[in-house]
């Protein structure tokens, strides 16, 4: 995949957000306990599907926002597409099968927090997605493409995605990727398009060890180094309830704590965080700022019941953030 590079994330002005992948419901158990051996209690159906979840807050901060994606045609679905729509993503490109019905995931925590789950991606639409027409028209006037690496599995995105990328890159837009992917991505057969994806990322967004997986080092340090020198154009690095750090291409870093809070579900909470601070950062926000707006959209995410339920707007965020102590 030949790249055009860019050096920075792209404003706002220059064209829409978008993500292309899994659009899903996700159905929870309401008691802790192992697996789904015997009837038990359950809540949902949640609107869900890490790049659905990551839009959607990336629309509620006002940014523009649009999604590539398939889902049935069923109430799981619909209740998909008119959640995203009301929020204000354009889902112009997400197809509607006659013949596939809408991904679902069933989740139950353990006890000591482990989540089991049960779920159909790549026999649902969900793993239907193709580059369709729909899906070339939304790419040719974005501005900025995140990709995420658990969805290079999902037979049809790495075709969507290598032109997406070609498209953006030809507006003078930028791209994002959140490589929580697999070991055996990084070193099966795909190894090379997420070679690819890490030095073409304006924006690097892992999540703890994955930093380290992704440079191919054991040294925080080392690895930040060395993706800079691959060309990365700024990193974030996710550090979970102990909030999160930027590293600059010239050496610069900042730190931010993260917030105090109940954790109840932390599903979505790293794609709240990465479209958060994508879009203050789109938006012209300073790092460090756009850091803190970043950690409280995530802790405030695990602090609902369902992955989507805790996305809001900036004054939501400005709420929590005078109203919730944080980490030492």
């Amino acid at each position: 995949m030949s790249l055009s590079r860019r050096s920075e994330i792209a404003a706002e002005a220059v064209g829409p957000t978008i993500v292309a992948g899994e659009i899903l419901v996700e159905i929870m158990a309401t008691e802790r306990g192992f697996g789904f051996l015997e009837p038990q209690s359950l809540v949902g159906p949640f609107p869900s599907g890490a790049p659905a979840i990551f839009i959607d807050q990336v629309a509620r901060l006002g940014g523009g926002a649009g999604i590539i994606g398939c889902v049935g045609r069923d109430d799981f679905g619909t209740l998909n597409l008119d959640r995203l729509e009301r929020d204000g993503v354009d889902v112009s490109a997400v197809d509607i099968s006659d013949r596939f019905p809408t991904g679902c995931a069933f989740v139950r925590y353990r006890p000591d927090g482990i989540r089991d789950f049960v779920y159909n991606i790549a026999e649902s639409a969900a793993g239907q997605i193709h580059l369709t027409t729909a899906a070339r028209l939304l790419a040719d006037r974005a501005g900025h493409l995140h990709i995420m690496g658990s969805t290079l599995s999902v037979a049809g995105l790495k075709e969507i995605v290598s032109y997406a990328v070609q498209a953006v890159r030809a507006r003078g837009g930028s791209t994002s990727f959140d490589p929580n992917v697999r070991k055996e991505l990084i070193d099966g057969s795909d190894g090379a398009l997420f070679s690819a994806l890490i030095d073409d990322a304006d924006l690097l967004l892992p999540s703890g060890d994955e930093l380290l997986a992704t440079a191919g080092v054991d040294d925080e340090h080392r690895a930040v180094a060395a993706l800079f020198a691959r060309g990365v154009g700024e990193i974030v690095l996710k550090r979970g309830a102990d909030g999160s750090s930027w590293f600059g291409a010239d050496g610069a870093r900042i730190d931010c704590a993260g917030f105090q809070v109940e954790e109840v579900d932390p599903t979505g909470a790293g794609d709240c965080f990465g479209a958060t601070y994508l879009t203050c950062r789109r938006q012209g926000m300073e790092p460090g700022k756009a850091l803190l707006y970043a950690n409280a959209a995530g802790a405030r995410n695990v602090t609902r019941r369902g992955p989507m339920e805790g996305v809001t707007s900036f004054d939501g965020l400005d709420q929590f953030i005078k109203g919730t102590a944080r980490r030492t």
